[in-house]
């Protein structure tokens, strides 16, 4: 059975994250993820993927920890994730542990969802280098795996690099949270297979994609079927969700509107609608 759930930028000018994370639970949805932006460079020649201007919500954001940690604690039962979290604009050591520490608070509900980002003003303020940013993500990652795992972890790499340390607490969910991974490129596949446990791509039909993740898979001698698949972005459309669940996808991710609370909470009707007319086939 498919899990449903919801994205949203929680800033301060729409629904509050208790309240969102309230209403989920309450129409029984599986989960709910936040994006991130530390910031947005007034100064940016990088253009916008979506095209045309890029909307407020992104310099408006709050932190997604904070935010759901705040969502974890009026909750008991739907998964809390990133969606995504710019991992190459943060320390790999502290991330461990407010991911450990979300984790332990949320009883283990956590999905860390991960990407590199597009905008090239934005990481050079972090003092992150576009061009190695890939790479540089997956030191990060298999940085965080070492010290979730282990009890004196050390990891020793190009761009991380540290001696053993001590690191507590560690996740409820052993070796760390799943981890999904949101891209749509060709070097996305060979990427979820090393060091992921999920794909989030944004739209499409993720039938090709399908192919191309099980081969990769393959390579690294795990199977795809046991990866998380999960679309963000999918309307709120009865037939194109199923469509979608019969390729293979285990998780439908909605988007929910910037708007006052009252429109984020007739969009969340209507996407629970979805989810349980897909739910009863």
């Amino acid at each position: 059975m498919a899990n449903f759930g919801v994205q949203i930028f929680p800033t301060d000018q729409t629904i509050q994250p208790v309240e969102i994370a309230k209403a989920v639970e309450e129409r029984g949805l599986d989960s709910l993820f936040f994006p991130e932006h530390t910031h947005i460079p007034v100064a940016r020649t990088t253009p916008f993927p979506g095209g045309g201007d890029l909307p407020d919500w992104y310099w408006r954001s709050h932190d997604p920890f904070v935010a759901l940690t705040a969502a974890a604690a009026v909750t008991s039962r739907i998964k809390i994730g990133t969606g995504i979290c710019l991992v190459i604009e943060r320390d790999p050591i502290t991330l461990a542990k407010q991911i450990a520490s979300l984790d332990q608070i949320s009883g283990g509900r956590f999905i860390f969802g991960i990407g590199a980002g597009w905008n090239v003003e934005e990481m050079e303020n972090h003092g992150a280098s576009f061009k190695h940013r890939w790479a540089i993500v997956r030191e990060k990652i298999l940085a965080m795996k070492e010290i979730w795992s282990k009890d004196e972890a050390e990891f020793h790499g190009e761009y991380v690099n540290f001696d053993p340390i001590w690191c507590w607490p560690k996740p409820v969910q052993v070796g760390g949270p799943p981890i999904w991974l949101g891209a749509n490129s060709k070097w996305a596949f060979d990427r979820i297979a090393e060091y992921c446990d999920g794909w989030m791509p944004i739209g499409g039909s993720g039938s090709g994609g399908m192919e191309q993740l099980q081969t990769a898979c393959e390579k690294q001698g795990r199977n795809a079927k046991d990866m998380d698949i999960a679309l963000f972005g999918a309307p709120a459309d009865l037939d194109f969700v199923k469509g979608r669940i019969d390729q293979g996808f285990t998780d439908m991710i909605f988007g929910l509107p910037q708007t006052s609370s009252d429109g984020v909470l007739k969009q969340l009707d209507k996407i629970a609608e979805v989810a349980n007319a897909a739910r009863q086939g």
